[in-house]
């Protein structure tokens, strides 16, 4: 199979350097053309053709957004945003996927070598998620699915072993669990808009990079009825309360007498991901059981779909997004194809039914 053609716009040479190196590792993508600006990577887009564009936001003689508004009015494209982790960046990159972008990827910069190793791993897989996307109005047709040639890393085990239920004390208050990768930004703001003041208490993984969830959770916040915010160590999984796991963090779900909060720790990738949907779907089959509705959304992949299998099978219902409202039909089909799930919905169903299952 030809290697996904990648074009790198960013003002940075050390950026456009560091990023050509990190991608030209990987055989399956291949750096075809890099510009310091927009205004140079218009006239290399028409005579390369790129399959992903990777694009910086802060830029002389046109910023990010304009380009990228621009780009999805005239020819739809699988954009990734190259942001830096300030307040102002994070903004930024959110306004960008309102505008079409596919994902959020954090400026790489020196690190020690588990952290580069790290940033190679999300920074790839986000061009080949990008690559199998739907962007909006985008009429060519998609790659075939190169899903299963990703190499698994660390399941679940690596944060939380599988184990017996710990439930003692019965409750009959249920818990909302969600996973999201690739176009689960717009996906959850969809779900969550649609949650009334009293919806059961919900945990989100969102792959996102960090210092990015925080700026996501607030934007979520100010247009949703219920209150949305990055999930802290030992919060308390309230009714009319979303919490959203911090980036590079995995977020679990446990249980004290017949309160549920989350805890929020370090550990190593699972599934390519920190956080990982396993490893809070693992622990919502632990310590909720069948008190879980579970939702699987857009995404790469296959992260979620073991987790998903041992909610189902401690009594959880489950839920996947159908292909059709799907960017990227990765996480659901895995999940889908583990019989893991219990129904499968287009999005704009997924609200009510996760208010009928969790009441």
């Amino acid at each position: 199979m030809k290697p996904l053609g990648v074009l790198l716009v960013d003002d940075s040479a050390v950026v456009r350097q560091t990023l050509s190196e990190i991608l030209s590792s990987d055989p399956k993508i291949e750096v075809i053309g890099t510009a310091p600006d927009p205004i140079i990577a218009e006239k290399k887009l028409e005579r390369l053709k790129p399959d992903v564009m990777v694009l910086d936001i802060e830029m002389p003689r046109m910023d990010g957004i304009t380009f990228l508004q621009k780009i999805m009015k005239e020819n739809p494209m699988p954009v990734i945003i190259c942001s830096s982790k300030t307040e102002n960046g994070s903004e930024n990159a959110l306004r960008a996927m309102e505008y079409g972008a596919i994902e959020i990827i954090q400026k790489p910069k020196l690190g020690t070598k588990q952290f580069l190793e790290e940033s190679k791993v999300r920074i790839t897989d986000a061009v080949k998620a990008a690559s199998l996307s739907r962007p909006r109005n985008l009429t060519r047709p998609r790659p075939a699915s190169t899903m299963h040639d990703i190499p698994k890393k660390l399941t679940a085990d690596a944060v939380l072993s599988k184990g017996r239920s710990n439930i003692v004390i019965e409750t009959t208050e249920k818990v909302v669990v969600v996973g999201a990768s690739t176009g689960g930004t717009e996906a959850l703001r969809i779900f969550l808009e649609k949650m009334p003041l009293d919806a059961s208490g919900i945990v989100i993984v969102q792959h996102m990079p960090e210092h990015f969830t925080a700026a996501f959770a607030k934007r979520l916040d100010s247009i949703c009825r219920i209150t949305v915010k990055e999930a802290e160590n030992n919060d308390t999984v309230l009714r009319g309360r979303a919490l959203i796991a911090p980036g590079n963090r995995h977020t679990l779900l446990k249980r004290s007498g017949a309160r549920y909060y989350v805890e929020v720790k370090d550990g190593p990738l699972v599934c390519r991901h920190r956080p990982s949907v396993d490893v809070l779907f693992r622990s919502a089959a632990r310590y909720a059981g069948k008190n879980v509705v579970g939702v699987i959304m857009t995404g790469m992949g296959d992260d979620g779909a073991r987790g998903m299998a041992e909610m189902k099978e401690a009594g959880a219902y489950t839920i996947a997004q159908g292909e059709q409202s799907c960017i990227v039909f990765g996480m659901p089909n895995e999940a889908i194809k583990k019989n893991a799930v219990d129904t499968v919905l287009d999005l704009q169903a997924i609200s009510e039914e996760v208010l009928k299952r969790s009441t």
